[in-house]
């Protein structure tokens, strides 16, 4: 499922993280790529142990926990510490590649099967030219470029590329996330039932039948969740 989610971060986090970022020193991108992707990335970063990266984390951290529309349709397990890339000038873009299948935690404590793929845009479209994240799946080939702010998540088994920046800078955070419901099909019904539910909620309250499907939500998740 490749679903865009309008305000994750409020617009005084998105002023805080842009704030922090004017004082980044950015490194090469390489540093997390696998080994095809490494061929293929061309952009930077923020340094594992830059303690910008640890500040933004929890700021974008702290608007994934809150954010129902998420939780929704992610069901995350456990989230890979976010990162962030810029691109702009001579590194500026990353061809087609497929994202590893599993990440280690940066403290090594543990390892987070890549089920959805997120990413969070830092900066409004308008400031920079290009940098189009296209993403190709079973839902055909989609270019994706949201106002910051706004994340995507599609599936980490997408092939996917960021264009070419021509001018300007692309901010963004991206991060991998390990799914309670490793199914992606079954993530999708889940979503389907828990949007219909909150619509049924709002028009008729909390009916018995509500009542009853809720609870045909819940025994679904617990017979698919790992």
């Amino acid at each position: 499922m490749l679903l865009s989610l309008p305000g994750v971060l409020l617009d005084d986090e998105v002023t805080s993280i842009r704030g922090l970022l004017k004082q980044a020193q950015w490194v090469d991108g390489r540093t997390t790529a696998g080994i095809q992707a490494a061929t293929v990335k061309n952009n930077q970063q923020l340094a594992e142990p830059d303690p910008l990266l640890a500040q933004i984390r929890r700021i974008v951290m702290q608007a994934l926990h809150r954010d129902p529309l998420f939780f929704s349709a992610v069901l995350p397990d456990k989230i890979l510490p976010p990162f962030v890339n810029r691109y702009a000038g001579g590194t500026n873009h990353y061809g087609f590649h497929v994202d590893n299948a599993m990440r280690s935690m940066p403290d090594g404590s543990a390892r987070v099967r890549a089920d959805v793929s997120a990413t969070l845009f830092l900066n409004d479209p308008e400031e920079y030219e290009g940098g189009e994240l296209v993403i190709q799946d079973v839902f055909g080939e989609q270019r994706v470029k949201l106002k910051a702010g706004s994340m995507v998540i599609y599936p980490s088994t997408s092939v996917h590329a960021v264009t070419p920046v021509t001018s300007g800078e692309r901010l963004a955070s991206f991060m991998f996330i390990q799914s309670m419901v490793r199914d992606a099909a079954h993530r999708r019904m889940l979503f389907d039932m828990d949007m219909a539910l909150v619509k049924l909620r709002q028009q008729h309250g909390e009916l018995a039948e509500v009542v009853q499907l809720t609870g045909v939500y819940h025994n679904l998740l617990r017979e698919w969740a790992l």
